[in-house]
């Protein structure tokens, strides 16, 4: 995927260089779930070190969660950073079949 880059840090002045190098689909296993669950995970990579944003849609309301550089920040900073730094694909978005 290609790098975004957030400028000279724009609203993460901590995060200088800060941009998303990776955006993949993962599973995940949270304690309220008996099931598995599939998650996003973007991968920042900034001057200060390397980190995770990982996202679960559950129920219609994201959770986030920050891992590396990104541990300890708050559900709306890391979602703001989600926005900011999520690679943009030209591609149009994926259809799936809904079958039964």
């Amino acid at each position: 995927m290609a790098d975004v880059r957030s400028g000279d840090g724009g609203d993460f002045p901590d995060l200088p260089g800060a941009r998303g190098v990776a955006l993949e689909r993962t599973p995940v296993r949270t304690r309220e779930a008996d099931t598995t669950l599939s998650a996003w995970r973007l991968r920042v990579e900034s001057d200060r070190g390397t980190g995770l944003i990982v996202v679960v849609e559950r129920a219609g309301e994201p959770i986030y969660r920050g891992e590396g550089i990104l541990l300890g920040w708050s559900q709306d900073r890391l979602a703001a950073a989600y926005r900011a730094l999520r690679p943009s694909s030209d591609e149009p978005p994926v259809e799936t079949l809904q079958l039964g």
